[in-house]
């Protein structure tokens, strides 16, 4: 009787403690955490105004949890900037860091969301891919998608346009049900 109104204080003491959340700084209560709307999004939105001001200014602000830290660690270094998959995306030091760093921090392997949870669960041991299109379940996911939805839509162009089709992409939400591609129905495909 004893050991079980211990094991009851014990987790009672656990339910009220707070907690630090890893996707958003914030002390907040365990069940607050657990519960919390936030986290069932499917990949933390973007919060950082440098980053989406910067970032945005020439495609889709990409959630820091779509990638690993080490793929965006790449992709930030100054060689990386200079040729942005064509572009020069080149920034100084300072915003160069202060983006790096924020992307960093809540990258895929570093969140608890849902999405970022299963692309690390599809990535090898060291795995670091550039292209967000190039993590394999990220792959799965789109691989019956008949190419003229895709690049022969003009309204899509490639799979690197993520909010072309995801209506809900910029709050974080890649759900399937939330997918609308420009110029077909649902039942089209």
């Amino acid at each position: 009787m004893k050991l079980h109104k211990i094991y009851l204080t014990l987790l009672a003491a656990i339910i009220a403690m707070p907690v630090v959340n890893a996707d958003d700084d914030k002390e907040e209560g365990f069940t607050s955490w657990l519960f919390s709307v936030e986290r069932k999004n499917e990949v933390r939105p973007v919060k950082d105004k440098l980053y989406q001001e910067e970032c945005s200014a020439c495609h889709f602000a990409y959630q820091p949890g779509l990638l690993p830290e080490a793929s965006w660690k790449k992709l930030m270094q100054p060689k990386s900037l200079e040729d942005h998959f064509g572009e020069n995306a080149e920034l100084d030091e300072e915003t160069r860091k202060h983006i790096e760093t924020y992307l960093a921090k809540h990258s895929a392997d570093k969140s608890m969301y849902k999405r970022s949870r299963k692309i690390m669960a599809s990535l090898k041991s060291g795995q670091a891919p550039l292209r967000i299109i190039d993590i394999p379940y990220i792959k799965r996911k789109h691989d019956e998608i008949p190419n003229k939805m895709i690049k022969a839509n003009d309204k899509v162009k490639a799979l690197s346009y993520c909010d072309k089709c995801h209506q809900d992409a910029k709050a974080g939400n890649f759900d399937d049900d939330s997918v609308r591609v420009p110029g077909y129905e649902k039942h089209d495909w």
